[in-house]
């Protein structure tokens, strides 16, 4: 017949082969069932063979001999167990965060008085800041305070457009009409403009990408202007009828020659095939760059254009400010050295 120390020795050996699977409270029930089985000193002997507290044993046994039921689906703990949260332990802390989060505002930021001037709402800052007031709080605490409060991480919204014109609806109702009557007599309507300037070459470009471990893509150290390969100048023009785009590429300077060389070039290509029959060209674009409707030399080319394709063109220009409206701004995004992937921007360019 198995001794005592035997069967402790043997129970501890189960133990300790299902241990973990098991959780908490499961391991304390099968120590108190051991303990249950030897009897009299069971509980020291348990916990000795299995390494565990005499306290864990034996608050297992009771547990077993009450017949407690299960905490609660998914639970180990019963609820209330644990650490108290921090604005339970401190009930000022959180109307004392809100009040925090309301004095720092823009419009006060450089006020000397301010308690956290020329700073922003960083938890790292309000928690620092909260602890000098005698609420001891972490950054992670605040930011869960902020989230359960309907604060979020946001950035900056471009929608303060400042003075607006008197007859600015008048203007674009203007530009809409125009276009909606060449487009209802089968006549071109494009929205051109100079996209974002590219060098080329082994520059450095925002992102990651897969490459083997310890071996990133080599790229120049500053974003110098590489003489012999220029820079890419992209000229985007969309065909709003088509929903179509072309880009021409120029590695010189973004003048309005090299503008209204994009639109032969796209005449010639793409829009000559489109419409067959069309008499009239309309062409939105912004009111500065190389399409300005103060550049001379963007008239004068326009009527080149006129005279050698027989198009009657019609300019209208958006309203300065409004630029984020033209139609390519947000339906044509063109880069040539692929900006959008995570490599170098090193490409090759096709003079225009």
């Amino acid at each position: 017949m198995a001794t005592r120390e035997q069967t402790a020795a043997a129970l501890a050996a189960v133990y300790g082969r299902v241990r973990a699977q098991l959780d908490e409270r499961q391991r304390r029930l099968l120590l108190g069932a051991g303990a249950q089985v030897l009897g009299h000193g069971g509980i020291r002997a348990v916990a000795q063979a299995a390494g565990a507290r005499e306290g864990t044993v034996a608050r297992g046994l009771r547990e077993l001999e009450r017949g407690e039921a299960l905490p609660g689906p998914g639970r180990v703990r019963r609820p209330g167990g644990g650490r108290k949260r921090a604005d339970v332990l401190d009930p000022g802390l959180r109307s004392a965060l809100l009040a925090l989060v309301a004095l720092v505002e823009p419009d006060v930021r450089g006020d000397p008085m301010s308690p956290l001037r020329w700073t922003t709402k960083s938890t790292r800052k309000l928690a620092e800041e909260l602890t000098g007031q005698g609420h001891r709080v972490s950054a992670d605490t605040v930011s869960d305070l902020l989230r359960e409060e309907g604060f979020s991480l946001q950035a900056n919204a471009k929608t303060l457009e400042g003075t607006q014109h008197p007859d600015r609806d008048a203007q674009f109702r203007y530009i809409n009409e125009q276009a909606r009557a060449h487009r209802d007599t089968r006549q071109p309507v494009i929205s051109v403009d100079t996209k974002k300037k590219e060098l080329v070459g082994q520059y450095k470009n925002a992102g990651r990408e897969w490459t083997p471990s310890g071996e990133p893509v080599q790229v120049n150290t500053h974003d110098f202007l590489d003489r012999q390969a220029g820079k890419a100048i992209p000229y985007g023009i969309y065909d709003t009828a088509t929903n179509t785009g072309w880009v021409n590429v120029g590695t010189d300077h973004d003048t309005a020659a090299f503008a209204v060389a994009s639109i032969r070039r796209w005449w010639q290509a793409q829009g000559q095939s489109s419409y067959p029959t069309a008499t009239r060209l309309l062409i939105t674009a912004d009111a500065g760059g190389s399409n300005g409707y103060r550049t001379r030399a963007w008239k004068t080319q326009l009527a080149a254009l006129a005279a050698a394709t027989g198009l009657t063109i019609t300019v209208c220009h958006l309203p300065p400010g409004t630029s984020k409206w033209n139609k390519v701004e947000v339906r044509h995004e063109a880069s040539p050295c692929r900006a959008g992937v995570k490599g170098p921007r090193s490409c090759a360019v096709a003079a225009a």
